[in-house]
């Protein structure tokens, strides 16, 4: 039985029964023939629907956002305003991706390259933006002219289940996107079967892994985002007041449970002091409290087993010598965790291999540009980086050095619609969003012609 259970008081919200071999059979049935009518359909008639679905996110904005709070505990101003961001990306690719899947002439005017579609996608999704992740896989899915299947995490089969109805009332027809409910268990048989072509996952490494693996073995595409330890690199040059701002709403993210969101505050020696008391001190000035309250600063974990996994974190921190600063956890029913900060932690020490997901900050110091970039790299995770220097030379040094799919300069890392999203290293393979993400399954075909 999957459970979605309210991470702010504790309650079961819902139990949803997964599906059979015989229900996932029939879904898989219904997605292989209606990727052999929706193949067919007009590069119109697809961006019609991302049009009408995008309609459907704006017009029931408010019960999406509150559903994912309720579900995984996000603040419902972040709620908002992650539904909204999916309503952007699908009219960005209703706007643009017909232009990314022009035919291109091969030179000599030997013939021409065409962008065809695959078959069903099969998207393994997590909670931690359970509707961003998803719009983010199924936009350019529909729109490529194949079909999508979500195995959604289990803790939030209500988001799943409302994302299913958006795409049905916007006109979709049946089968074009399918909510599966079921366990992880499941996945490897999904990917196996001839009906599906690809699979797409967004989560830990070691589900990225396993899915990796079933995929190769079944010789189908696979795109990768495993999350990452990313590092926020501040130099000597930076506007002070602007880094700890965004140093601070970088972490705090989704309570600090965003793979992209700065998780390693590394600072140069000459401003390492300045910086660490300023954000220590905005850090620990924040507090967890109720995600529906407007006056909350970041709301709950998404579950006591991923506050557990923190709390523990912390503690192999600590006993590996690190002093931490803030971060206590409220007495309660919650899953609720105060910002905090981790000094005094050796950077090539176990934790440089663990991902910390939830509002807690690791804080290095590096002698200089040389050694910041080390101290980046020393992980086994390349997702984001972010950089405030106002200095042209040490930009292009950070953004050739860093071992990282994306590097924002004087900005917290996001993803948008108009670039590509991924990484390198441990935190995975392949592309999202853009011309780039829109081709990862794609069959791009070379048409020869002679007179």
């Amino acid at each position: 039985m999957l459970e979605s259970r309210n991470p702010a008081t504790g309650d079961v919200i819902a139990t949803h029964e997964p599906l059979d071999e015989d229900g996932i059979d029939a879904a898989l049935a219904k997605a292989d023939k209606t990727y052999r009518e929706w193949r067919q359909t007009s590069l119109e008639e697809r961006t019609a629907l991302l049009l009408a679905i995008a309609d459907q996110f704006d017009t029931n904005r408010d019960r999406l956002a509150e559903m994912a709070t309720r579900e995984m505990g996000k603040h419902i101003r972040e709620a908002t305003a992650e539904v909204a961001k999916c309503g952007t990306a699908l009219r960005y690719f209703a706007e643009h991706g017909p232009s990314m899947l022009e035919s291109e002439e091969i030179p000599g005017g030997k013939g021409e390259l065409r962008w065809l579609p695959i078959g069903p996608v099969l998207a393994v999704m997590p909670w931690n933006f359970p509707y961003w992740q998803v719009l983010r896989f199924l936009t350019p899915t529909v729109l490529a002219g194949n079909v999508g299947l979500l195995k959604h995490a289990s803790n939030v089969q209500g988001v799943g289940k409302l994302i299913e109805e958006m795409v049905r009332e916007a006109g979709a027809p049946e089968g074009l996107f399918q909510n599966l409910s079921i366990g992880s268990d499941a996945v490897a048989g999904i990917i196996e079967d001839d009906r599906v072509r690809a699979a797409t996952l967004t989560g830990s490494e070691p589900a990225g892994r396993a899915v990796a693996e079933t995929a190769g073995r079944c010789l189908k595409k696979v795109v990768l985002e495993l999350g990452g330890s990313d590092p926020f690199i501040v130099m000597p040059s930076a506007d002070m007041d602007d880094a700890v701002e965004t140093a601070v709403k970088a972490r705090l993210q989704n309570s600090g449970q965003s793979c992209i969101c700065g998780k390693r505050m590394i600072v140069h020696r000459d401003v390492f002091e300045e910086f660490s008391d300023r954000f220590i001190s905005a850090m620990t000035d924040k507090e967890a409290g109720d995600p529906f309250d407007e006056a909350s600063d970041i709301g709950p974990m998404s579950s006591q087993d991923q506050l557990r996994t923190v709390l523990d974190q912390i503690d192999m921190a600590k006993a590996a010598g690190a002093t931490l600063h803030g971060g206590e956890a409220p007495e309660g029913e919650g899953a609720y965790l105060n910002p905090g900060v981790l000094t005094g932690l050796d950077p090539a020490g176990d934790m440089r291999d663990e991902e910390l997901f939830g509002p807690i900050a690791m804080l290095f110091e590096a002698e200089g540009i040389d050694d910041a970039i080390r101290i980046a790299n020393i992980t086994p995770y390349g997702l984001g980086s972010a950089v405030f220097t106002r200095d042209a030379e040490e930009q292009e040094a950070f953004i050739s050095g860093l071992d990282a799919g994306m590097t924002a300069i004087n900005q917290m890392t996001a993803s948008t619609p108009e670039a590509p999203f991924g990484g390198v290293k441990n935190s995975g393979h392949g592309r999202e969003l853009a011309r780039f993400g829109l081709h990862e399954f794609m069959n791009l075909k070379s048409v020869f012609r002679s007179a």
